[in-house]
């Protein structure tokens, strides 16, 4: 009995001092224990950008140099800006962060379970981390269609926690998607989407009018085996792929709380987003069987915790349709 008093005080004693450590950090990053003038101008600069970031427009997350495309690419540039819808996530992304219990429980639960569970199952135990790829509005204009536009079947590989996946199912009859990962299939299933194996979604006998891929291309071991796949699965002449991939290209798998290199590596050559989107149009996807529709660049956003509003990464999203001579592509 004792032994377990001691194992209870001792627990409580760790939580009350990881408590009181986080809080610390908190509370030195609020900037009154900064003693360089620099440094906290810096801060301070940072701290305002910060709280404006529900109102700015961040010309910067879609600016595009048209020139620097190549010649193929420069007419398909859609350019995108900020609009209503994402401006509500990033203020909604804001509110959540300043939860200051949430967050202290969330990073709890996050350095106990880091070593042995995927990031992706975490923010999906503790329904944290919804993403943002693209607002209805900018989706549609993508895909050059209207409000009322609808189709028979919508594929959403990797779908997460199906934020993103409401966004494009209202085109769509019928929606599936694919996850792996336990707790988000579990979000899935509460938004009635059918969910299908992920060795299972290209054998079912029927074709998507749309599948997306968004920022999976990155995250799994055989891309240009995906891509393939995606391309059979696809209803001929009108069936479309919509793919988000990070830039710079970095690719890597999760397995477990570990990170680790995919089995097929894809080098994608430029050092700029629009080198990088420029090569992705003619080596990877022409070898996959696809070309291009339209390209844009939108901002890949990320809900935060208590150190970060929210987090933001750069994303080219591309609409791609099969190419008619994509049968003599290498195999």
């Amino acid at each position: 009995m004792c032994h377990m008093q001691l194992r209870t005080l001792i627990f409580v004693a760790w939580l009350l001092g990881y408590v009181a450590f986080l809080l610390s950090i908190k509370r030195m990053w609020t900037g009154k224990h900064i003693r360089s003038p620099l440094v906290r101008s810096l801060f301070m600069s940072m701290v305002t950008e910060e709280g404006e970031a529900g109102t700015a427009d961040h010309p910067e997350w879609y600016r595009c140099c048209p020139d620097l495309l190549g010649e193929s690419v420069r007419p398909l540039f859609v350019q995108s800006h900020m609009d209503t819808e994402t401006k509500a996530f990033l203020k909604h992304s804001q509110e959540k962060s300043s939860w200051l219990f949430t967050q202290l429980y969330h990073s709890l639960v996050s350095s106990v379970l880091s070593p042995m569970v995927s990031r992706t199952s975490i923010n999906g135990f503790l329904g944290r981390g919804s993403m943002f790829v693209f607002s209805a509005d900018q989706f549609q204009q993508l895909l050059r269609i209207g409000p009322d536009w609808e189709a028979d079947r919508l594929l959403d590989l990797g779908a997460g926690d199906g934020g993103v996946t409401e966004v494009m199912g209202v085109h769509f009859k019928q929606i599936y998607a694919t996850e792996v990962s336990p707790p988000m299939k579990w979000h899935l299933q509460r938004r009635n989407y059918t969910l299908l194996d992920i060795d299972e979604w290209q054998h079912t006998g029927f074709q998507y009018d749309v599948i997306s891929c968004l920022n999976l291309l990155d995250r799994c071991d055989d891309p240009l085996h995906l891509l393939r796949d995606i391309r059979s699965s696809l209803v001929p002449k009108t069936g479309r792929l919509v793919l988000a991939a990070v830039l710079p290209f970095q690719p890597y798998i999760e397995v477990g709380g570990k990170w680790e290199r995919p089995k097929e590596h894809l080098k994608i050559a430029g050092k700029m987003w629009e080198e990088q989107v420029t090569n992705l149009c003619s080596q990877v996807f022409k070898r996959a069987g696809f070309e291009l529709e339209a390209v844009t660049r939108l901002p890949y956003l990320c809900e935060g915790d208590m150190y970060n509003d929210y987090y933001v990464l750069d994303d080219a999203v591309f609409v791609l349709k099969a190419s008619e001579d994509a049968g003599d592509s290498p195999q």
